[in-house]
């Protein structure tokens, strides 16, 4: 096994606003001294750990991040609906004797407890802080629900021990969990995914708009029947991913196959599936135009320095590929070779594959 795989791709939006700022503007970054458009990593992880590719891939490996787990916890105690059930959002018949309102209300407080801080007043089966948890740990949830409506008693210390340090959990392995009060219990990211940037300059543009009422004949007033204002870009943005293959091995328990099946989907993903930000509006959806994966035990690198100097010639995508290929193969030339193989492809020249580059990556994790 390789220690390290990193992922270098390029993906080409049309005018879309994938992640807005606190004013509703797409994210900027300055860069080489140039304003540029950014997607941030908290947008790009969410959509990839939401993805189809990630549940259809990895079905029963996927964490919940959540507040509302005391919330749940009422309504399966209320109804004799399973939790798991209630967590996935699935219609479900009581499969268990509910109890009264006054014991659910205090046995969930007391679960939601164990994952954070509740918050004050009428909102206690609420936390403070979201939440990741595993799917053992919803099991385990679960199993002290129904063991409590059964015998009628609330849950003891010893049954409320329901985090779990080693999981099955994907989401959890790749991108880490934080749990303030418990720290046995936080895992560390196994994935790093920077912030994805154009590699040309930008500029946020401002999109002036109008919708017309279907029943306005003109009788009184032919103007519109809604004025609004919408701002996007549009670029070729770099993305950066490195992941360390060991951790991600250990952070599953050793389970290699699952950590395989976790990076196929994780690459797939990254490859595919943009943020969902303003898809209505704008259905910039696109697939990267261009991939490098490289494996190694060196120190891993992101290739960002050979957008320093904005692309600002010719096909931005093809010139922006050049560049990364120039930039990687003069840091090669100074500090000798940053990875021990790697593989491309590239949708401008219909060279190389997805397959071939999922196949990479599963290759070198094992």
């Amino acid at each position: 096994m390789k220690r390290f795989t990193q992922i270098h791709m390029l993906v080409s939006y049309p005018p879309s606003n994938l992640n807005r700022d606190d004013l509703g503007r797409p994210k900027t970054a300055r860069m080489g001294g140039k304003e540029r458009l950014r997607i941030s990593s908290q947008s790009l992880k969410r959509a990839w750990r939401t993805s189809d590719i990630f549940y259809e891939s990895l079905a029963g490996n996927i964490g919940i991040r959540t507040k509302e787990m005391g919330e749940l916890a009422m309504q399966s105690f209320t109804s004799g609906v399973p939790f798991s059930a209630l967590i996935e959002g699935k219609e479900a018949a009581s499969q268990f004797t509910p109890v009264s309102e006054k014991k659910a209300q205090e046995w969930s407080e007391n679960i939601a407890k164990v994952f954070g801080k509740p918050q004050s007043g009428d909102k206690s089966l609420k936390i403070e802080q979201l939440a990741h948890i595993s799917p053992e740990e919803i099991r385990a949830i679960e199993e002290l629900i129904q063991s409590c409506a059964a015998n009628g008693t609330g849950p003891t210390e010893d049954e409320l021990e329901l985090l779990r340090s080693e999981n099955s959990a994907v989401d959890i392995a790749m991108f880490g969990r934080m749990l303030a009060s418990k720290p046995k219990y936080n895992c560390e990211a196994a994935v790093q995914v920077a912030h994805a940037i154009t590699v040309h300059d930008c500029v946020v543009e401002d999109d002036y708009f109008t919708a017309v009422d279907d029943l306005n004949r003109g009788d009184e007033s032919s103007g519109a029947g809604h004025v609004g204002q919408a701002e996007f870009g549009a670029g070729v943005f770099y993305q950066y991913i490195c992941i360390n293959n060991e951790l991600l091995k250990e952070n599953l328990g050793g389970d290699a196959a699952l950590a395989s099946r976790a990076l196929k989907a994780l690459v797939e993903a990254a490859a595919k599936v943009p943020p969902s930000g303003k898809q209505n509006s704008f259905a910039s959806r696109a697939y990267a135009s261009y991939i490098l994966a490289e494996t190694g035990n060196q120190q891993p690198r992101s290739l960002s320095a050979a957008f320093l100097n904005p692309v600002n010639r010719g096909d931005f995508l093809v010139s922006s590929i050049q560049s990364l290929k120039d930039s990687r193969e003069k840091m090669d030339a100074v500090y000798g070779s940053c990875c021990d193989g790697f593989v491309e492809m590239n949708a401008c020249t219909g060279e190389g594959s997805l397959d071939d580059v999922l196949s990479f990556v599963a290759d070198h994790n094992d």
